[in-house]
């Protein structure tokens, strides 16, 4: 599917500082970017910021090798969600760019509060856009 597929699993909430902190190793973040929320994936993680989606991949044994994704919300044309059933637990949040007939981002989310963070947060951010 692409650009960080599945990524959220079990997601849990991430402190915003610590994730400044993890990205300001490698320069992720530029100046004035603002970490709006992150969750967590055992070592993976997807970080929200004011501008952008960015996807951190960690590999290795050592967790020192890194794979950084970026997708900026002015890129994105729209997005779905489905949301949990009785017998399916999970939730997904498909994210769509430019006329793409699949999603470039499909997100698996079984906290029903990410899904409706998460789902705001893209909300707001292509009302900006």
């Amino acid at each position: 599917m692409g650009f960080f597929d599945s990524m959220m699993g079990n997601a849990g909430n991430m402190d915003p500082q610590d994730v400044v902190n993890k990205l300001a190793e490698d320069r992720v973040l530029i100046d004035g970017e603002r970490v709006v929320k992150a969750f967590n994936l055992f070592r993976d993680f997807v970080v929200f910021t004011d501008w952008r989606i960015i996807s951190v991949d960690v590999q290795g044994l050592t967790g020192k090798k890194k794979s950084y994704e970026t997708l900026p919300y002015s890129s994105i044309s729209r997005f779905s969600v489905e949301t949990a059933g009785t017998m399916d637990m999970d939730s997904e949040i498909d994210i769509y760019v430019s006329s793409a007939t699949t999603p470039t981002v499909a997100l698996e989310i079984r906290d029903n509060e990410a899904l409706k963070e998460i789902q705001n947060l893209l909300a707001t951010a292509l009302r900006k856009s």
